[in-house]
């Protein structure tokens, strides 16, 4: 591989990585904030995709409306995911949690199935033109790095509404401890309700994304993105969100690279590499040692 490959490939890789660090986004938010696995998520970044696409395609409005439009639709089936599944169930074991996650993931799937069909569907090719772009030596597509630039801008915007605003201050003092967040008067429901809203809105963001790299959405397009996506929060360390956007970006990296030298292996890199973390440092790549009482 020449070096001029190389950073093609690495532009590449940046893009689905920066996809897969949107989806992993939610899932580190959620685990931060209440413990929570939640393997539903995957299904509403394929929510997101379905709403962008009828967007796209019936309203025929262009990216930047059908990104926010998507976005806000998976922040409300999110929020009411997390009112009417979870919440209920907040209380109860970690094993009831987990099949209630898995219950929801099922429903969102074959929901989607029953009512829209498991044919693919394509969004227009006119909502982003792909053109031919020429950095020195490196041709790529205006689609990878609209993709990439995209995902960046929407990570900066979730640092600041972290560590700049009312509500993040509240999100991580819930996800510290809840009980001393409610003794300070915040309220904590509302809170785990925005932390929803704003990880399944990332991940719809991603789902509009991906329908448009890929020009394919279906009701199960959420089950390999939601796996790798899950794998990388694990990798960075699940509940740090620099380590969910870092493990994103590397995993992308990764699987781009193997996909150029070996496809086959592609599909299993990233839980090759996932294995020999959590065997060398469990907590992820950024997480630490914690100990629990038991």
């Amino acid at each position: 591989m020449t070096f001029v490959e190389f950073l093609q490939q690495l532009i590449n890789g940046l893009s689905l990585g920066s996809v897969y660090a949107l989806i992993a986004l939610g899932y580190t938010m959620v685990y931060g904030i209440i413990g929570l696995i939640n393997f539903a998520h995957c299904d509403i970044y394929m929510v997101g995709a379905y709403i962008g696409f009828f967007a796209a395609t019936s309203l025929h409005l262009p990216f930047i409306p059908t990104l926010i439009l998507a976005m806000a639709g998976a922040g409300i089936v999110g929020v009411l995911v997390e009112r009417i599944a979870y919440r209920p169930l907040r209380k109860a074991s970690n094993i009831s949690l987990l099949i209630t996650a898995m219950g929801v993931s099922l429903l969102l799937e074959n929901g989607f199935n029953c009512i829209f069909g498991g044919d693919p569907r394509s969004y227009p090719h006119d909502i982003l033109k792909q053109t031919n772009i020429e950095l020195g030596p490196v041709h790529t597509d205006s689609l990878h790095l609209i993709i990439l630039a995209t995902s960046l801008v929407l990570m900066v915007l979730l640092q600041i509404i972290i560590y700049r605003t009312k509500i993040g201050k509240a999100m991580r003092a819930t996800s510290a401890d809840k009980d001393a967040a409610a003794l300070m008067g915040i309220n904590v429901n509302a809170t785990i309700s925005a932390t929803f809203a704003i990880g399944s809105a990332l991940a719809g963001a991603a789902g509009v994304l991906v329908g448009i790299l890929y020009n394919s959405i279906d009701p199960y397009m959420g089950i390999q993105p939601g796996i790798k996506a899950f794998t990388a929060a694990v990798f960075g360390g699940i509940g740090l969100i620099p380590g969910a956007f870092l493990g994103g970006l590397i995993l992308g990296v990764i699987e781009t690279f193997v996909t150029a030298w070996y496809s086959p292996l592609a599909g299993a890199i990233g839980f090759i590499i996932l294995i020999i973390i959590l065997i060398i440092k469990p907590s992820g790549l950024l997480g630490k040692k914690v100990s629990e009482k038991v």
